[in-house]
């Protein structure tokens, strides 16, 4: 896709994801013969559901059939949520990475697997966990030294071991911290529903 049309696109459906409040995070087309896929991926501080998926999804279809922002000829629109080991770029994306263990690309060289803790406007304040017995360590990171950084897919989230045992969704966090390494498996999609020209569905990655 051109970033001619990545900025339209862009410029056109970013209105209609706000009103919904929601950020708009990616908007991607991919062709395969004569098949189109138009993904678009949202994201916000307390995540999307389905329901509010499938809202944003009929908004957007409408108003690409409204302007033939995509020309003629079919097409998909998958709207969902980033993906378990989603890339941080965003001031926010690190705040909504609180208690995540993260993989950091440095500027000085080398990586460094840490969980964020603290984030604020100069970087963040993260803890390194220990190996072979060791205590785990804090480490401060500015944002200046970060080159790249990803969350990390874990098989057990310090976040659900803290949740209570009279916690009344105790055993919803313990899945969805499960859910969290199987992504590949359980993208969750609703039941399309054919437009004019676009073939919409929804999906949200179970990982919040």
């Amino acid at each position: 896709m051109s970033t001619t049309q990545s900025e339209r696109l862009r410029e056109l459906l970013e209105p209609l994801v706000t009103t919904q409040g929601l950020d708009l995070e990616e908007i991607e087309v991919d062709s395969v013969g004569r098949k189109r896929v138009l993904r678009v991926v949202v994201d916000s501080d307390t995540g999307a559901d389905l329901d509010l998926i499938a809202d944003v999804s009929r908004a957007l279809s409408a108003k690409l059939d409204e302007t033939n922002a995509m020309g003629e000829g079919e097409y998909t629109l998958e709207v969902g949520t980033p993906g378990a080991e989603r890339p941080l770029t965003e001031h926010r994306h690190y705040v909504r990475a609180t208690d995540r263990l993260v993989k950091f690309q440095l500027s000085e060289g080398g990586e460094l697997v840490a969980r964020i803790l603290k984030v604020d406007d100069e970087g963040v304040d993260t803890e390194v966990p220990g190996v072979k017995g060791r205590k785990a360590t804090a480490r401060r990171i500015a944002f200046d030294d970060i080159v790249r950084a990803r969350v990390q897919v874990e098989f057990s989230s310090r976040s659900v071991s803290s949740v209570r045992e009279d916690s009344p969704e105790p055993r919803i966090a313990s899945a969805r911290a499960r859910l969290d390494w199987s992504i590949s498996a359980m993208r969750s999609s609703m039941v399309p529903s054919v437009m004019r020209r676009c073939t919409c569905t929804g999906w949200v990655w179970p990982m919040r």
